[in-house]
């Protein structure tokens, strides 16, 4: 049996087709109209759609995933900043028009389910996930099943407080830990060393020069031919997160941690100093054993087989 999985984000909606085993057997994507709420669930339709046309087997559900606070009954998007919707009944909206029963999911959540039942934390029984992209999302998998909190919007990891009277986040408060580690930060610390004239930031203005901007793909090739003040903002970033991973584990004592999102794609630059930062701040360090740091397996698929199976489970 085949299960569909729709991963909505910011730029583009990924959908696809999903046997019991985590395999993506068909997969479709399109532009996400990410500031037209009535056009998204069109699309997200048509999408639900065209991917049935291609199932050979049968479609047990769909599993909806987006960014934001789903609520406990995973049917209302409570909130998502960077998609226009506020109490959107999502769910409610898809089932009037679909054939098959819906469930909605938090991004981070699903790619996190994905990992710890196909991925990276296969086999464990407590691991989180965290993802480093446009900000910080989370996914707490405990005692074998995904934790969602009392009213369905646990797991917002980036939230943790690292800096007392830090930067502002756009949650309203101050020194949230995605305003440091999330690709967002690193980006705009990249951007601001090469805003200035000194020495360090001398190779982020040759390459802005040569790509016409600076952005995420312009840092990380600074950061593969080796410029020593890139990987600095690498360190800054993966120490950060290494400390805020010392508080989650004094609270969730995780088995595993998985690191996804594109920040992730730096490999060891990233993951290193992650292990530096979480190690400093480990409680009761050499007195209790250390959590695995590793990254994610699966990239932009991960949101669409995490949708799809939480799906399976939840109406199976």
């Amino acid at each position: 049996m085949l299960a569909i999985g729709i991963d909505i984000g910011g730029t583009k909606i990924l959908g696809g087709l999903v046997d019991s085993a985590g395999n993506v057997v068909s997969e479709i994507r399109k532009p996400s109209p990410a500031q037209d709420p009535d056009r998204m669930v069109e699309v997200v339709v048509e999408m639900i759609s065209e991917l049935t046309a291609l199932a050979t087997d049968v479609i047990v559900g769909v599993g909806v995933a987006a960014a934001g606070f789903i609520d406990a009954d995973q049917a209302t998007i409570l909130y998502a900043p960077n998609l226009n919707w506020r109490n959107e009944p999502l769910r409610q909206r898809l089932q009037a028009l679909v054939p098959h029963p819906v469930v909605i999911e938090n991004d981070a959540n699903a790619a996190g389910w994905a990992e710890y039942k196909f991925g990276a934390g296969r086999g464990s029984k407590d691991m989180v996930m965290l993802t480093l992209g446009t900000g910080v999302g989370g996914a707490v998998v405990s005692d074998y099943k995904l934790r969602r909190g009392g009213f369905g919007i646990g797991g917002e990891l980036g939230h943790v407080r690292v800096v007392q009277d830090g930067k502002l986040c756009g949650c309203g408060r101050k020194g949230c830990v995605e305003q440091y580690a999330s690709g967002t930060a690193v980006l705009k610390a990249a951007k601001k060393l090469a805003a200035g004239d000194g020495p360090a930031g001398e190779r982020l203005r040759q390459l802005k020069e040569e790509k016409g901007e600076l952005d995420g793909h312009v840092v990380y090739q600074a950061l593969l031919e080796g410029d020593q003040a890139v990987i600095g903002l690498f360190r800054d970033a993966g120490r950060y997160l290494g400390q805020a991973m010392g508080t989650l584990t004094a609270v969730l004592d995780p088995q595993i941690y998985v690191i996804g999102g594109g920040l992730s794609e730096a490999g060891d630059s990233i993951i290193e100093p992650i292990r530096e930062g979480f190690l400093n701040d480990l409680p009761a360090r050499g007195f209790r054993p250390e959590a695995k740091i590793v990254t994610a397996q699966f990239s932009n698929q991960a949101g669409v087989i995490g949708a799809a199976d939480l799906a399976r489970e939840t109406l199976g």
